[in-house]
C-alpha cells in the first residue's frame, strides 16, 4: 500500500468527477449518544518489516443476495438516484455532533490503542478498512463492531479509483465487503474512496452494493506525521456541528495519531461536542 504523489493530470480527473452533479438526500439518524478533496500527497510506505501479507480475494465474488444459478454475479448501475458527490458532513446528527473517522486499518500496532481511547470516553467512530488489512486482522474488526463502531469499506489495496476499470473497482470494493460480511455477519453500508478520488463508476458500483459514499470536512493530515500538536490543532480548529474528521490508524507510523486522539477527544467533549456515528435506516 505504497502511494505516490498524485500528479496534476490526476487532480484534473478528480475535479471532473466531483463536478458531475450535486448529492441527493440521505436519511441519517444519530447513534446512541454514548456512542480524501484528494490528498495533496501520498502516504509514507510501511516500515522495513513491510505490510501484512495480502490475502487474495476472488474477483467479483461479493454479492448482497444469493445467486439462483452458477453464473457470476452481475453488478449493474443502481436505480436512480445514484450520488454524484460523496457526503462530506452530517448536520442531521445534531448541533452538538461530529464524526471521527479512521482510514486504512485495521493495524495491530495502532488500532487497539485508538479503540481503547474511544472506549474510555464512551465514543463511537467510523473505521474505513482496507480489505488486505481486514483479512489479516479479523479480531480487530470484531472488536470494532462489539464496541458499536461503524465499519466501512476503503477498497482492498488503496488504489487510485479513477485509474481503474469498472471491473477492477468491483473487485476492490466487492472483495472488501465480502471480508467484512464474513467476519461481522453484515456488509458495510458506507465506503470511502482512497485519496477521496471518486468517479461515476465508483458511485454506481458502490450504490449497487448498498453503500453510501462518505468523504470528510476536516483533514487532520496525520499521514504526513506533522507532530501531535499540529494534529490536535487541526482537529480543534475544524470542529463544527456535523463535521467529519479524517484520521488514520494504519498506512505508516500512526503513533502521532494515537497520541493526538488522546488529547483532542476529551477536549472536544469538554467543549460540548458529542462524537457519534451515522446509521442508515
Amino acid at each position: 500500500m505504497k502511494h505516490d504523489q498524485i500528479p496534476a493530470e490526476r487532480r484534473t480527473i478528480l475535479r471532473l468527477a466531483l463536478a458531475l452533479g450535486a448529492a441527493t438526500a440521505v436519511h441519517v439518524i444519530s447513534a446512541d449518544p454514548a456512542g480524501t478533496p484528494a490528498r495533496p500527497g501520498g502516504r509514507p510506505p510501511y516500515p522495513a518489516s513491510g505490510p501484512p501479507a495480502r490475502t487474495q480475494a476472488g474477483p467479483g465474488s461479493y454479492r448482497l443476495r444469493p445467486m439462483t444459478s452458477a453464473a457470476p454475479p452481475r453488478f449493474r448501475p443502481a436505480a436512480p438516484p445514484v450520488r454524484t458527490r460523496p457526503l462530506e458532513e452530517l448536520p442531521e446528527l445534531g448541533s452538538d455532533a461530529l464524526v471521527l473517522t479512521f482510514d486504512d486499518g485495521p493495524d495491530p500496532r495502532y488500532t487497539p490503542d485508538i479503540l481503547a481511547t474511544l472506549r474510555r470516553y464512551g465514543v463511537r467512530a467510523m473505521f474505513f478498512v482496507c480489505g488486505e488489512m481486514a483479512a489479516e486482522n479479523g479480531d480487530l474488526l470484531r472488536e470494532m463492531a462489539d464496541d458499536g463502531h461503524v465499519v466501512g469499506n476503503h477498497s482492498w489495496s488503496h488504489p487510485l479509483i479513477p485509474e481503474l476499470s469498472p471491473g477492477a473497482i468491483r473487485d476492490e470494493l466487492g472483495s472488501t465487503s465480502e471480508v467484512v460480511e464474513k467476519t461481522l455477519g453484515a456488509p458495510p453500508l458506507w465506503y470511502r474512496a482512497p485519496y477521496g478520488a471518486w468517479n461515476r463508476s465508483s458511485f454506481e458500483i458502490g450504490a449497487a452494493m448498498g453503500m453510501e459514499p462518505m468523504a470528510w470536512t476536516v483533514d487532520s493530515l496525520d499521514w504526513t506525521t506533522p507532530g501531535t500538536d499540529t494534529i490536535v490543532r487541526r482537529v480543534a480548529e475544524g470542529a463544527a456541528p456535523g463535521a467529519v474528521v479524517l484520521s488514520h490508524d494504519a498506512g505508516g507510523n500512526r503513533s502521532q495519531s494515537v497520541a493526538a486522539l488522546r488529547r483532542y477527544l476529551p477536549a472536544l467533549i469538554e467543549e460540548g461536542y458529542r462524537p457519534t456515528v451515522p446509521y442508515r435506516s
